[in-house]
């Protein structure tokens, strides 16, 4: 009989970029190499482990921009003509390196395109929600869902926090066929009074940073973050696990640092001359990864040597036994003195596994295996499942907090990014305005709301900001904002004087086209 339960939640986002205009778009890329590397084999690891009979439980948050990406055809066809270029890129690169020690790897990376490119055409049918709605029936995962565009919710008032939550329902809705429990909020980002949101849409919990549990009014004294907690109106809160968080996330301390496990940095689209690898990066000359990667991480030099998968896998079972070890261990000691048995939550980014550490599919394989087989003390468990176990929990008022760096806003508000929110909160109040003034509006002026509506969700995405913090792809970032509130404003100022431009509309239209089950009345105040 277990001690203690492990809560594995995976959050998976990326911001709505989708380029029809233009015949390649790098941006587009985040969703390729991300589907690649992350989303198929992830779930491909899932699949299998249900085949062969292993009891995991799984927590899989996917943002409605992240599910509106993976259904559109667009993308879709995109998609599948970045991957026959890659498996062309894989034929070169057995040519290239016949004979040499790098031969091993090309032939690795060319089998395994093959096989992802199976799993997507055959098992996802070309649409990897379809896979995801098969996982589900297994009552092996649980999915939950985001904020809309992943809006840092206590930024963006009451109105709009709504709309975001609420819209986010009812996209899952429509392609899951039943309603979400859970939220991931966008970072973790919580301001005491979301809960009534959350609560008003059905949705039954979230998850928080840990000190937005720990400072907690009342706190739980002789629970912490290893049980929920009950916001007042009876919505559940869930505190992330520091301890085995560092361990995986920690750039100094954490398993993908290690040394034996495959460098990032280091990719062919960089290393190569331009004349052989050009047509495979963009077609700028803009150098950009492949995923054909050789060397292991080495050290914290310049000097890399070769990749090795077999030992990489062995590191990566060595790193989950460490890990379960560590666990168990933790739950021994919270059992002496807690008076239920203790729940780890271990939240990451899902793009942590299999894009930033390649084996990272491999460790969560190896976590579920090792468990099912060779561990007692500590059972994985769903949150809605340990809800069902515990229905009772001690009621608190959560505190504001997030999970970025110092546990509060400071990403998303700073000296790079502050100037967008005078702009949100003007468009904010000005949509209001207009649902209120055509709570009934048809034909072209129905539009054209609905579309202002989608440009303020995009311009709202957390995403923005945070590459504006981190110095990335600024421009990108900074034109992204600057454009969705633009038509914004645009269609703000020609709604007003009644001359709506139909071509320009039907062209953004077209272009942002995403959630077509927007309801822009979601704004009116008195909705």
């Amino acid at each position: 009989m277990e001690q203690g339960f492990l809560a594995l939640v995976l959050h998976n986002h990326l911001p709505f970029v989708r380029h029809p205009e233009y015949d390649e778009f790098l941006e587009e890329r985040w969703l390729f190499e991300a589907t690649l590397e992350t989303y198929l084999p992830l779930l491909q690891t899932l699949e299998q482990l249900h085949l062969e009979g292993v009891d995991y439980k799984i927590t899989l948050s996917f943002s409605p921009t992240l599910l509106t990406m993976f259904n559109d055809s667009l993308l879709q066809n995109r998609f599948q003509k970045h991957l026959e270029k890659l498996l062309e890129l894989g034929d070169k690169e057995l040519n290239r390196t016949q004979g040499s020690k790098e031969f091993v790897l090309a032939e690795m990376y060319k089998s395994r395109l093959i096989k992802l490119q199976q799993f997507y055409q055959d098992r996802c049918q070309g649409n990897i929600i379809n896979i995801l709605r098969d996982l589900n029936s297994t009552g092996k995962i649980e999915l939950i869902t985001c904020a809309a565009t992943h809006g840092l919710l206590p930024f963006l008032g009451k109105e709009a926090a709504r709309v975001q939550i609420a819209t986010a329902v009812k996209v899952f809705q429509k392609f899951f066929y039943f309603s979400p429990q859970g939220m991931w909020l966008p970072e973790c980002a919580y301001l005491p009074g979301l809960e009534e949101i959350l609560k008003e849409y059905g949705i039954r919990y979230f998850f928080l940073e840990t000190h937005g549990i720990v400072y907690a009014n009342p706190p739980s004294h002789n629970r912490g973050v290893y049980a929920p907690i009950q916001c007042p109106n009876g919505v559940i809160a869930f505190g992330r696990d520091p301890e085995s968080s560092k361990q995986v996330w920690s750039k100094d301390e954490g398993y993908p640092g290690d040394f034996n496990y495959r460098e990032y940095y280091r990719d062919i689209g960089f290393d190569l001359p331009l004349e052989y690898i050009g047509k495979y990066i963009h077609p700028d000359g803009i150098r950009i990864n492949t995923g054909f990667k050789y060397y292991k991480i080495t050290g914290k030099t310049n000097y890399k040597e070769l990749y090795n998968p077999v030992a990489a896998k062995e590191k990566a079972a060595e790193h989950a036994d460490n890990f379960i070890f560590n666990r168990e261990k933790q739950i021994e000691h919270l059992s002496s003195f807690m008076d239920r048995k203790p729940l780890v939550i271990a939240p990451f980014d899902g793009e942590l596994f299999g894009h930033w550490w390649f084996e990272g599919p491999i460790w969560i394989e190896m976590l579920f295996k090792k468990l099912h087989y060779n561990h007692t003390k500590i059972k994985t468990i769903l949150p809605s499942q340990y809800l069902s176990i515990y229905p009772d929990n001690h009621i608190a008022q959560p505190a504001m907090s997030s999970w970025g760096n110092k546990g509060y806003f400071e990403v998303w508000l700073n000296g790079t990014n502050d100037w967008i929110y005078r702009h949100l909160h003007k468009a904010g109040s000005y949509m209001i305005e207009l649902a209120e003034t055509y709570p009934q509006a048809q034909g072209i002026a129905r539009k054209a709301l609905e579309q202002a509506a989608r440009e303020l969700l995009l311009a709202q995405a957390s995403d923005w900001a945070f590459i504006m913090n981190a110095n990335t792809m600024v421009e990108y970032a900074r034109k992204r904002t600057i454009d969705h509130l633009g038509r914004f404003f645009k269609i703000c100022h020609d709604l007003k004087n009644n001359r709506l431009d139909a071509d320009w509309l039907e062209a953004i239209c077209n272009k942002n086209n995403i959630f077509p089950e927007i309801d822009y009345t979601l704004y009116a105040s008195n909705q």
